[in-house]
């Protein structure tokens, strides 16, 4: 039998607004390498008040072979308060390199979004992209054994200043929806009390191809569906072992239509008591049927990822349905009991003042007082994206792929900023069920989650969002 190597995987994320988010893809690796025979710990940093000493504690505790460490985003998307997380990683690298000289390994979602960037930002060893609990114990087992790796697929590494990238395979991943025993690996207590679901992903690939989006090429254009029937039984072990709030975080997750309507009619027939939501809706196959299933199945939130509300704006930004299927959303949703939030993304191509006020129309006259209309300033660009392409072409972007890992947002040139921003801003003045960015920023936030779950307030939060406004604008906060 092949001896295992001490294996040290950080969780690097400590973004926490809106919602800390359990490090699902870690949990994942971590069970994946262990299963090779190797001993592993898991470090979340999300809730360390001292992360840096947290990793030097670990690291001189585990004296590990390889560490791996997860990279959730790149950054927040956020235009108007931008926060660029990879400052906090080089800090990391930095600490670990001062204490050991094992490998270090970069993996998680952003690697499949900017590798290339990420290792030559952060100095590391090795990155890895595609299936991180398929490629990472390969990648253990090379180090340990002394090979390099050459010809390993989802490998990166730098070889005299240039990266060499060996493309993805398919190989080891099956149709089963895997889910991690996550309290083995994490301290699941201060996430629960915040209101955080589980996340599950009952399918990899997207065939949209939405102008600003990387998931084509972090997981390909066509789908691999994990079976019904494992998405079942993943959800009836997180609420057998206590996880009530379960999400299901696809890129989208109603299509193909056909595997989530099976899933929810094998989620309606479950013995349990778990909570679901998806943010991840395509109004193009939302119909009674699917929300019928949906609310049998113990929905308790969707989100529906619009964008916009004017065929202008949806044709610039590739979405693939128009502003009657918007519509026709909407009043299929009115017909039924499930909370919705509506995701828009303002300022995208061939936005303008009346595209805007076209959207905020819909909002009004259209979205049910009941649910909630979230609202997004820019679109971030990345390399490699259609986006990219009609940035430079319009003369926006003059940067070059390797400078855009800090993040460059795209705005419509046709669009007045400054009086955009005051819009919708006096647009949630009028309407109390409307968020922005500055909504889930507030440094009061996680009170807020607390002292909810504390009162017996049910995930999801933003549920609430009339009344907390509500609450807040009394307060005058």
């Amino acid at each position: 039998m092949k001896s295992g190597a001490d294996v040290l995987i950080v969780s690097t994320n400590r973004n926490d607004l809106p919602l800390p988010v359990m490090p699902y893809g870690a949990c994942m690796v971590a069970e994946a390498t262990e299963r090779e025979g190797h001993h592993v710990r898991l470090l979340d940093l999300m809730f360390e008040k001292e992360p840096l000493r947290a990793v030097e504690k670990e690291m001189s505790a585990t004296k590990p072979a390889v560490v791996g460490l997860s990279v959730r985003n790149i950054d927040n998307n956020d235009m108007q308060n931008p926060v660029f997380y990879p400052a906090e990683l080089k800090s990391i690298m930095e600490r670990i390199r001062m204490v050991s000289v094992a490998p270090v390994v970069l993996g998680g979602a952003a690697m499949s979004v900017m590798p290339e960037a990420l290792l030559r930002f952060t100095g590391a060893d090795y990155a890895v992209h595609g299936a991180g609990e398929v490629v990472f114990p390969k990648l253990v087992r090379s180090i340990i054994e002394g090979g390099a790796a050459d010809d390993l697929p989802g490998v990166l590494r730098v070889d005299k200043y240039v990266i060499r990238k060996n493309e993805c395979s398919s190989d080891g991943l099956t149709d089963c929806c895997r889910v991690p025993d996550f309290r083995r690996w994490i301290n699941a207590g201060p996430y629960l009390s915040r209101l955080s679901s589980v996340p599950v992903q009952t399918k990899v690939g997207c065939h949209f191809q939405c102008v600003y989006c990387t998931y084509r090429r972090a997981e390909g254009g066509g789908y691999r569906l994990s079976s019904p029937e494992s998405v079942v039984q993943a959800v009836s072990a997180l609420s057998k072992a206590g996880f009530q709030d379960i999400e299901f975080v696809d890129n989208v997750f109603n299509s193909p239509y056909d595997h989530a309507a099976a899933i929810c009619e094998g989620l309606a027939g479950m013995k349990g008591h778990a909570r679901l939501q998806s943010l991840e809706l395509n109004p193009f196959f939302i119909d009674d049927a699917l929300l019928d299933s949906m609310e049998k199945a113990g929905f308790r939130g969707i989100g529906v990822t619009v964008e916009s509300a004017s065929d202008k704006v949806l044709n610039g930004l590739g979405k693939g349905f128009n502003s009657r299927h918007v519509q026709m959303a909407s009043e299929v949703i009115a017909r039924h009991r499930i909370p919705c939030m509506w995701i828009f993304m303002v300022g995208g191509p061939g936005e303008t003042d009346e595209t805007v006020r076209e959207t905020l129309r819909f909002a009004e006259n259209s979205i049910c007082p009941g649910d909630v209309a979230f609202f997004n300033i820019g679109v971030r660009i990345y390399p490699g994206t259609a986006l990219e392409a009609r940035a430079r072409q319009e003369g926006i972007l003059s940067l070059s792929a390797e400078d855009m890992l800090k993040p460059v947002f795209y705005l419509s040139p046709g669009l007045d900023f400054r009086w955009m921003i005051e819009e919708v801003r006096r647009f949630m003045g009028v309407h109390m069920n409307v968020m922005n960015s500055d909504s889930l920023g507030l440094s009061f936030l996680p009170f807020i989650q607390r002292l909810a779950c504390s009162v017996g307030v049910k995930a999801p939060l933003w549920r609430r969002t009339r009344t907390i406004r509500g609450m807040l604008r009394l307060l005058r906060l």
